[in-house]
């Protein structure tokens, strides 16, 4: 039984810390209503009024379509060949027998590119991208799934091992192939952890600048992350044109991670009972 004192602070730790995460987006929103001059000297000021200058300027400037419509197609295109690869990978990791070592090894070298920062392959998969002579958005939709690899069978391989054998046991008597085994009945029971899979995965792609600022030469080809470099010019920065783009770009994320934030708790913690 929890004394009255200790859930008393607990609630007030829990009010803090919300507040602590909560603060830096408010305090963008006041922002976005500030010209340029009043967020320079300030920032930390209330706006003088609802100034929605900055939001016009951001929709004149953004052809928000294109950048959503680019941003939707590399996160489609992208999910669905690293959910290909990693259940396939995952599923002969996770359930199938190999004699020796070689099950552990090849678990061990997928899920290595954990301990990579993606941010130091920048260069070598820029090469990579010349020498095949991938370009635009092609050039951006490979590294993010060989970038993704690692967490999505780290994931994938700690939920299928928690899935009794006796599964497949009574589907390979039933006269079920390997491939009917994958498709027809562990697939449907991964449901949990693939919804997890791609909720991450969306978010990642959504944010993700660096590789976008390499890869994408052409503005037609632009994803959401790219969109605030429309304000930044030679000798000036447009701070209130960043601002508000960067809340356009925020607020769906906030509301498809507030949709879906139920699958992400299920997919974690069915994917971190046995590894």
């Amino acid at each position: 039984m929890i004394s009255k004192k200790k859930k008393t602070a607990m609630h007030v730790g829990t009010i803090l810390i919300t507040l602590m995460i909560v603060f830096p987006f408010i305090w963008m929103i006041l922002l976005s209503f500030k010209t340029n001059s009043e967020i320079m000297t300030a920032p930390l000021a209330l706006p003088s009024s609802l100034n929605f200058e900055n939001y016009k300027n951001a929709f004149k400037v953004l052809n928000y379509v294109q950048l959503y419509g680019n941003t939707f197609f590399v996160c489609i295109i992208s999910i669905v060949i690293e959910l290909t690869i990693t259940f396939l990978s995952s599923f002969v990791l996770a359930r199938m027998e190999f004699s020796g070592r070689i099950k552990s090894l090849l678990y061990g070298f997928l899920i290595l590119g954990l301990s990579i920062s993606p941010f130091i392959l920048l260069f070598p998969v820029y090469k990579i991208n010349v020498f095949f002579k991938l370009s635009g958005k092609l050039g951006l939709i490979f590294p993010y799934v060989a970038t993704s690899i690692s967490f999505n069978t780290l994931l994938l391989v700690g939920y299928l091992k928690t899935l009794p054998a006796e599964i497949d046991e009574a589907a390979v008597m039933d006269g079920c192939s390997v491939w009917q085994l994958m498709l027809k009945v562990i697939l449907p029971m991964t449901k949990p952890v693939i919804a997890t899979v791609v909720i991450f995965n969306v978010l990642y792609i959504w944010n993700e600048y660096p590789f976008a600022s390499v890869m994408l030469r052409d503005a037609a080809d632009y994803t959401l992350s790219m969109g605030a470099s429309f304000f930044k010019g030679t000798y000036t920065v447009d701070y209130g044109g960043i601002i508000a783009s960067s809340i356009m770009i925020i607020i769906p994320e906030l509301i498809f991670y507030g949709l879906f934030q139920k699958n992400i708790v299920e997919g974690m913690t069915a994917g971190a009972v046995k590894g």
